[in-house]
């Protein structure tokens, strides 16, 4: 009996389908929102550099090898260095960021973990003495913001490709 029911259903397909296509208008409404979050934290005046470290360091906690692409052809275009972005995963073990940047970091990390409650309240603690309520705000809005473009290309399963002639991957023009 099941192997007659397996046999008249429609056969399903197996890959995934790319989130962005099949629903584009809510893809774009995200875009629009990535637009804002990306004017507000420029107005809060945290600089390119520390927003791409934030989309970063969000994408390594993640998983998102796409995003980790985009953002990191980002961060090197913004001017950061390759030492720096290589070690982002153990910011914590260097004196390679400033406060500023370390509050931003852990601030970031608390969004994309919210059950972990005590880790909120070390980083908004953290974050109280180096950033004011406008750069607070901003950054936990670029991590919710790349938190959603993380979910979508996971689950889309967006592809990073090599680029032809570009292997190191540090040049920024890749």
């Amino acid at each position: 009996m099941i192997e007659t029911e397996q046999a008249t259903q429609a056969p399903r397909a197996t890959g995934r389908i790319h989130l962005d296509k099949q629903g584009p208008a809510a893809y774009q409404a995200l875009v629009k929102a990535a637009d804002t979050v990306r004017t507000t934290a420029a107005e809060a005046g945290l600089d390119r550099i520390l927003v791409e470290l934030v989309n970063l360091r969000v994408s390594q906690l993640n998983g998102c090898a796409f995003c980790l692409d985009v953002h990191t052809r980002a961060a090197l275009r913004a001017g950061e260095s390759a030492r720096r972005l290589g070690v982002l995963a153990a910011w914590r073990d260097t004196e390679l960021f400033t406060p500023g940047e370390r509050a931003a970091l852990a601030l970031a990390e608390a969004t994309t973990h919210p059950a972990d409650a005590l880790a909120q309240e070390r980083a908004y603690a953290e974050a109280r003495e180096v950033l004011d309520d406008g750069e607070i705000s901003a950054v936990i809005w670029v991590a919710i913001t790349i938190n959603a473009f993380n979910r979508v290309s996971i689950l889309s399963k967006h592809p990073v490709r090599e680029t032809p002639g570009h292997r190191t991957g540090l040049d920024p023009r890749s």
